[in-house]
């Protein structure tokens, strides 16, 4: 499915509690919990929405799962989360707001910017996730979230393997930079070794991977779980070694 639009509603009415459950091994009943725990928290949305409006923005493509990516981070505690594409940062806001939660954790993310070409967007020219004038990777997270949030900007090849050589383990992958089976791979590899057994991989968009996550988790032989409704998949690394 195309990335989605949406008019300044980014908490998506339909959650997938059972999809966090499979990856997170928790209940049902605990990932509702998480995800109305993160729904609760209506500053973070209002701050989101107010930048929005103030870039003349009223819509832009985003990861359609903030509520369960914030109630995985919550379940499994990770020690460091990485995502590849960053945008306007709806993922990261959620991403960080679990972590600041936990009371432990970093984010590290890496964004290579697409910009707006002209003052205003213009439909069928500008990509849904180009950059507004004078806006930066991730300028939608709130300032109180920014503390200790390790924000790459850069070709994901100039700073991925670094970034991982850095980590002692990689709790929480999230591509959502170039969908191409080619880069999906690549950094699936580079991030493979320091991943422990149940860790947890997620890919967006998935159908423009020609299949590249479900070869990857099957040489692995773990299933992908798929959200409901979009095509972010995830899957939980085993404790056997991989391709």
């Amino acid at each position: 499915m195309p990335e989605e639009s949406f008019a300044l509603e980014f908490l998506d009415p339909d959650p997938d509690p059972a999809w966090v459950s499979d990856l997170a091994r928790i209940s049902p009943a605990r990932a509702r919990e998480l995800m109305a725990e993160a729904a609760g928290e209506t500053a973070v949305a209002q701050h989101i929405r107010s930048v929005y409006e103030a870039a003349g923005r009223t819509f832009f493509a985003q990861i359609r799962a903030p509520l369960e990516l914030y109630a995985l981070v919550r379940a499994l505690s990770p020690r460091h989360v990485v995502e590849v594409g960053v945008s306007s940062g709806i993922s990261s806001t959620y991403l960080l707001l679990a972590l600041r939660k936990n009371e432990g954790g970093t984010l590290h993310s890496i964004d290579l910017p697409t910009r707006q070409q002209g003052p205003a967007f213009q439909e069928g020219v500008d990509s849904p996730v180009a950059l507004p004038p004078g806006r930066e990777s991730g300028w939608a997270v709130p300032p109180g979230l920014r503390t200790g949030w390790d924000l790459r900007v850069g070709p994901n090849r100039e700073h991925l393997p670094g970034l991982v050589a850095s980590l002692d383990r990689l709790d929480l992958f999230l591509h959502d930079d170039l969908h191409t089976a080619e880069n999906l791979t690549w950094e699936l590899s580079t991030v493979d070794g320091k991943i422990p057994p149940g860790g947890v991989v997620l890919a967006d968009n998935t159908e423009w991977l020609e299949g590249a996550l479900d070869r990857w988790a099957e040489h692995k032989g773990v299933p992908v779980r798929y959200r409901s409704g979009t095509s972010l998949g995830g899957f939980v690394q085993p404790s056997r070694a991989g391709p």
